[in-house]
């Protein structure tokens, strides 16, 4: 194999899923704030272009293109809300400029290092972020949605484990905050073989439970009250028969065997005590999934009790502001990855994190509990 070939046809890959995911829309849709949790789209098509241009050109030795936007573009500099105030580059501008790059950019594609996996990683990722925000747009969107329906009756599996691997020292493609690999002594400990389906979750409304204080920790249950839930974001009731649900501009009846979506951490963590379970730990669910033990993998990212911590002998790498800066209690875990998600990062060290409020991401999850 010819890593070279091969990293540049990765590139090429993302821009190209880039650019087709957009392709549909008018500039004016592209330039508007459609929910002050997100950016405008042309913000992430040329801040996409911004990053690799930082980190595959100016940072292997080549010179730069546009530092004059660098500010613009940089997400710690400049928060969701206020991005559409600034002087973005228009769509047409910002496909000229991230195409002006990736010419560069493959000039330089000489010993592919991590940076150069970073890179196809953050469009990939960015990706999934634009799919959430035209999700929440409600526009009409033809794109694939492989959400496939559950096996019905999903069964939990007991396991003993003891000391067990976590994280990873080899995997070329790992952040830092998938490295290094260390050992964890596990409790014995019970978890879902699947996330939990829809048909599950509506048990949990019909019972009351969004009103039930009982059932909510004390950040949760305020949390409920200031959002007024009674059900998954998109959700909505149809003439108390039935609930539908909005799915990038299509409502339609919820399928009662798919996983429950667009769940916060507190309504998953609600559930779970509904169900007399909690949720697992990222080390339990790390564990059962490198033993092949989990089914349904992939179509939501799934809840964990953890907050976003370093492992153990952590070192930041490349650059702090991916991983060190979130490191703390007001982040959650979460594990898998999402219909949205691509390949890349779809591995068992995995971990992505995000507010506990938040369910504008595909966000699901399964239950574990103690033996």
């Amino acid at each position: 194999m010819d890593l070279n070939v091969d990293m540049a046809s990765a590139l090429e890959a993302g821009r190209e899923r880039t650019l087709g995911l957009l392709a549909p829309f008018e500039d004016d849709f592209l330039r508007a704030q459609h929910s002050t949790l997100m950016s405008p789209l042309v913000w992430d098509l040329a801040h996409v272009g911004n990053y690799e241009e930082i980190w595959l050109i100016r940072s292997l030795g080549g010179d730069a293109l546009r530092q004059d936007i660098d500010n613009l573009y940089d997400a710690f500099r400049h928060p969701r809300a206020g991005r559409p105030s600034l002087p973005l580059l228009s769509p047409a501008e910002a496909r000229s400029y991230i195409a002006a790059v990736r010419e560069v950019a493959l000039e330089l594609v000489d010993d592919p290092s991590f940076v150069h996996r970073m890179v196809v990683q953050h469009e990939h990722q960015h990706d999934e972020t634009m799919l959430a925000t035209i999700q929440l747009s409600g526009i009409d969107y033809e794109a694939a949605r492989p959400m496939a329906p559950s096996s019905a009756g999903g069964t939990a599996v007991e396991l003993d484990l003891g000391p067990v691997v976590i994280g990873t020292d080899d995997d070329p493609w790992a952040y830092d905050n998938e490295r290094p690999a260390h050992d964890v002594t596990l409790a014995p400990f019970r978890i879902d073989r699947l996330p939990v389906r829809n048909r599950d979750y509506l048990e949990f409304i019909e019972a009351g439970s969004y009103d039930d204080q009982r059932m909510w920790t004390a950040d949760g249950w305020k949390w409920r009250q200031a959002e007024g839930a009674v059900a998954p974001l998109f959700w909505r009731n149809e003439g108390n028969i039935d609930w539908s649900v909005l799915r990038l501009g299509h409502r339609n009846l919820v399928n009662l065997d798919e996983p429950v979506e667009h769940v916060c951490w507190f309504e998953a963590d609600a559930y779970a005590r509904w169900a007399g379970q909690r949720l697992p730990t990222e080390h339990e669910w790390e564990a059962a999934h490198r033993r092949g033990l989990l089914d349904g993998v992939g179509h939501v990212w799934e809840w964990t009790q953890s907050d976003f911590s370093p492992w153990p002998g952590f070192t930041a790498h490349p650059y702090r502001e991916y991983s060190e800066v979130f490191f703390g209690p007001d982040y959650k875990v979460l594990r898998g990855g999402s219909w949205a998600t691509h390949e890349t990062v779809l591995r068992p060290t995995f971990r992505n994190w995000d507010y506990p409020i938040r369910r504008q991401i595909f966000s699901g999850f399964r239950c574990a509990q103690d033996v």
